[in-house]
C-alpha cells in the first residue's frame, strides 16, 4: 500500500513561522513534523509516499530528496498557485498512488497511532481515523456509529487527518482545486466510510502555541514510554 502526505498548504495560522518555512518542516521534538509522518508510516511497512508540494515547497524537497535517508522512496506532486485543497491534491496524485487502496494522512500533525491498524483493503470508498474532539474544535466532525462514520448525529468526533481512500471516492471529481469533505459526505449517505476511534495522543499543529505544547510534550519523551 502506497501513501499520500499532505503538505502544500500555507499554513496562514503558523505565520510568522510559515512566512520562511513550510508548515510541515516546523520542528517539535527535535524533527521536522512531516519527518515523523514519514518515519510512523515506515515503521508500518509504508515505504512508498507520495507528497504534494505548494507554499515553499522545494524546501520540502530539499530537505527530504528522494526518501532514502528515511528509508522511504518519496515522490512530488507540485500544485499550481494557491494549491489545489485536500480533495483536489489528491486528485492530482491518482496517478502515483496505484490502483488499489491508499493511505493519506496530514503532514502537519503528531500522533501515536499505529499505522499498521489501517485496513489495507477496507469494506467501504474510505477509512477514517477519528480522535475525541480537542478544545479548539469542540463541535467535531462526524460520528462513529457501528463501525460506519457518519454526517449527523451524536456523540460527534474530530477527522485525525488520517484516512485509507480507494480510487473510486474520485472518480467523478473534478480536476483542479475542491475540497474532500463534500466527496465524504456523499459517500457517508450511502453507507460506504467506515472508520475508528483512537484514543491516544493526536495533536494538530495548528497554530505556534500548540506547535510549543506538541515540543514540550515530546521532550518529555512519556510518548516513548507508553
Amino acid at each position: 500500500m502506497k501513501a499520500m502526505i499532505l503538505a502544500a498548504g500555507r499554513g496562514e495560522r503558523m505565520r510568522p513561522l510559515t512566512d520562511t518555512t513550510p508548515k510541515p518542516l516546523l520542528e517539535a521534538g527535535g524533527r521536522p513534523l512531516i519527518v515523523w509522518q514519514i518515519e510512523a508510516l515506515r515503521r508500518a511497512g509504508i515505504t512508498e509516499l507520495v507528497i504534494n508540494l505548494g507554499h515553499l515547497g522545494e524546501r520540502i524537497r530539499e530537505a527530504l530528496g528522494d526518501g532514502r535517508s528515511l528509508g522511504v522512496h518519496i515522490t512530488y506532486s507540485p500544485e499550481p498557485p494557491g494549491a489545489l485543497e485536500t480533495g483536489g491534491g489528491i486528485r492530482r496524485a491518482l496517478p502515483w498512488l496505484g490502483p488499489g487502496p491508499f493511505v493519506v494522512v496530514n503532514g502537519d500533525v503528531w500522533t501515536d497511532y499505529d499505522y499498521r491498524r489501517l485496513p489495507a483493503d477496507p469494506d467501504a470508498l474510505a477509512h477514517l481515523v477519528l480522535v475525541d474532539n480537542p478544545p479548539h474544535h469542540p463541535e467535531g466532525d462526524f460520528v462513529l456509529r457501528d463501525g460506519r462514520v457518519l454526517v449527523s448525529g451524536t456523540p460527534r468526533l474530530c477527522f485525525a487527518g488520517i484516512g485509507v481512500y480507494r480510487p473510486e471516492l474520485f472518480e467523478e471529481a473534478p480536476t483542479g482545486r475542491f475540497p474532500l469533505a463534500p466527496l465524504l459526505r456523499r459517500a457517508m449517505a450511502a453507507g460506504r466510510v467506515t472508520g475508528e476511534h483512537h484514543r491516544g495522543h493526536w495533536s494538530d499543529v495548528g497554530t505556534p502555541e500548540r506547535l510549543a505544547a506538541l515540543d514540550r510534550y515530546l521532550r518529555e519523551g512519556a510518548w516513548a514510554r507508553r
